[in-house]
């Protein structure tokens, strides 16, 4: 009867929206902070939520409204990786819908001007999580004072906020209005704010300046420093302002969770946001779910407590050689269901052979396309594919998705088919044609030809498939040498050129558009495994790192700047179709198979969770662009005994 009930509501306010305006949706005191708004340390929901929140219609979304209150379990392996919470609550200034169109959030409205003036109106009464209002003044104090201050901010302004070298004139001309204004297009600017890890272009001025040497009073400033032991009122600031590690309770936010926990351990807790910005049309202020529970186990067991039904909601950690004991663990009985999701990425597993490697000797033998062309025509990727993905995955080198309008299937297979022969003569043209007693090849110098590749250890699938990889290049060669890294040193040590070659996945991105910025296909991110020093470079404005000094490396940031100045879809569309070609062709990155599917675990009670969806970094901040705000348990949900 309850369950007719609701089903009957939900029709009634359906034909209720087809006729009236949503803004004159009542909102209703939820039960968990109800205690409080008694107690008067609260304010009521109607006080709490700005003048014109954003709601959300979830019938015209294809989704049933809920109700609020439940915990939500989920794991990570590590204890930094609290900052999902960020990524998947997906609270932005602008943010990508399910179309991958980019709309307000946090944000009123925007104007976009020639892509060189912007103007951001933001929700009237709009509040932080602490009750503090939110205004065009925390977005002054970041540009004034952590920008443009060369304590906090020794590099200036990030590429982000520069075009064509120049930054923007930022204004503030009421509480609700933010300009940012540049003499030539900033097309990148709108997408970023949308990203998984964006630039918080706001800070929570009223708590920061405690911190800040241009607000705080010397003595209480100096006894903050000794009580967090740093050295300057720079580090302090650093170390309390932390929008996206998440980790500081104290520090304001306008994510639906809040941090609960006092400090790091195996397990996290988040509660719901008491002045979060958006409701249902039911007048129910979002998220549903009252309370995010996060442990943090070994990422090795994430499976088989998913599988014994310890989570209700999992993805993170989880690939596809699981799902065989995640379909077990529902056969008996684990009261979950698993879902195939598509993968965003453009390479599942990528070899990057370091182009700024330390070793003069290596790194001519790497930047030697013949090299890079041999090493990937070296990978019998069927058989990977079949051992790996029982032959689901898509084979090839790495390009973008059959997703994305600029994909070519020949840009797919250029110099990624299995030909030994083709590659024992490439590697002989290149000059590598000595070998020693065992077959394996030697370099100009002498050393035997052993290629080591490190890993961050975290997905078996990687290792799998570098043990096949080992035995097609010692057919041809080449010593494969695999070392189990850390993350965070591996990429370090990448960063710092002391890695030959690195596996990773590929590029973020695999369903790009026109409009998606190319930066990651041109030597501008040290991110980019491949070429670390001249992403570096650019980063740092010639300060640190090297420039590139190949001429199709030259090439790829000529037509980067290029897509910045063009006016048209039609002409970034011929720039991005230019740049993956050279990239297919130099094979800066040696991708190995794409598209497999992601097992994503839902509970059984847990509804709107989208069955088929895309598993994406950027775009997409792999749940946030699903909403979890909107997900919510089911109290009548059946459970199988």
């Amino acid at each position: 009867m309850r369950r007719l009930t609701r089903r009957l509501t939900v029709a009634l306010v359906a034909a209720f929206l087809g006729t009236a305006s949503l803004a004159q949706v009542v909102p209703q005191e939820g039960n968990f902070w109800r205690a409080e708004v008694e107690r008067g340390d609260l304010p009521p929901v109607s006080e709490r939520l700005p003048d014109l929140p954003l709601i959300v219609d979830l019938l015209t979304k294809g989704r049933e409204p809920g109700v609020a209150g439940g915990t939500l379990r989920t794991m990570v392996s590590r204890s930094k990786d609290i900052r999902q919470m960020v990524v998947y609550g997906y609270a932005r200034l602008v943010g990508y819908d399910q179309g991958y169109n980019l709309v307000p959030d946090i944000l009123l409205d925007y104007e976009n001007e020639g892509n060189r003036k912007f103007t951001f109106h933001l929700r009237p009464g709009h509040k932080w999580s602490d009750g503090a209002p939110f205004t065009s003044v925390d977005f002054e104090y970041y540009w004034k004072y952590i920008v443009n201050n060369a304590e906090l901010t020794p590099g200036g302004p990030s590429e982000l906020l520069l075009a064509n070298g120049k930054p923007p004139r930022v204004s503030f001309p009421d509480a609700v209005t933010v300009i940012y204004e540049w003499d030539y297009p900033n097309p990148q600017f709108l997408r970023a704010l949308a990203q998984a890890n964006p630039p918080f272009i706001y800070r929570p001025a009223h708590y920061l300046k405690q911190f800040h040497a241009d607000f705080a009073d010397e003595a209480d400033l100096m006894a903050k420093m000794r009580e967090k032991r740093v050295r300057s009122w720079a580090a302090l600031h650093n170390r309390v302002d932390n929008m996206y590690q998440f980790d500081n309770p104290q520090l304001p936010t306008l994510q639906p969770w809040i941090t609960a926990s006092a400090q790091a351990g195996t397990r996290s807790l988040f509660v719901r946001n008491p002045y979060y910005h958006r409701m249902d049309s039911f007048g129910v202020q979002l998220p549903y779910i009252d309370i995010v529970e996060m442990s943090i186990v070994a990422g090795g067991l994430i499976a088989a407590k998913t599988n014994a039904g310890e989570v209700d909601l999992q993805a993170r950690g989880l690939s596809f050689r699981d799902i065989s004991i995640l379909k077990k663990g529902e056969m008996d009985g684990a009261e979950y269901h698993t879902n195939l999701w598509a993968n965003g990425t453009a390479s599942q597993i990528a070899i990057y052979p370091n182009l700024n490697f330390n070793d003069p000797v290596w790194r001519e033998v790497l930047r030697d396309v013949r090299v890079r062309r041999a090493l990937s025509m070296a990978i019998d990727r069927r058989m990977i594919n079949r051992a790996l993905y029982f032959g689901l995955a898509k084979e090839g080198g790495m390009t973008v998705l059959a997703r994305s309008p600029f994909f070519e299937p020949k840009n797919l297979v250029a110099w990624a088919l299995y030909d030994p022969a083709l590659a024992n003569q490439l590697l002989d043209e290149a000059g590598l044609s000595e070998r020693r007693a065992d077959g394996i090849r030697l370099l100009p110098d002498g050393r035997p030809m052993e290629l080591v590749i490190e890993t961050a250890g975290e997905r078996q699938e990687v290792e799998n498939a570098l043990q096949i990889i080992t035995d097609t290049w010692r057919d041809v060669g080449v010593k494969l040498v695999m070392r189990p890294l850390d993350r965070d040193i591996l990429r370090n040590r990448v960063y710092t050129g002391v890695t030959m070659a690195s596996v990773w996945f590929g590029w973020d991105n695999g369903i790009p558009t026109a409009e998606t910025p190319p930066d990651y296909l041109a030597p501008r991110q040290q991110e980019f495994l491949a070429w670390p020093k001249w992403g570096q470079y650019f980063q740092t404005h010639g300060g640190s790192g090297e420039a590139p000094d190949m001429p199709e490396a030259q090439r790829l940031m000529e037509l980067s700047h290029e897509w910045e100045q063009a006016s048209t879809s039609e002409a970034r569309g011929a720039i991005w179709r230019e740049m993956l070609k050279i990239h297919a062709d130099q094979v800066y990155g040696i991708g190995i198979l794409s598209e497999a599917p992601q097992p994503v675990v839902v509970s059984n009670k847990l509804r709107n969770v989208p069955v088929s969806g895309t598993w994406a970094w950027d775009p997409g901040a792999h749940f946030g662009l699903h909403r979890p705000d909107e997900f919510w348990f089911d109290p009548e949900a059946e459970v199988t005994q």
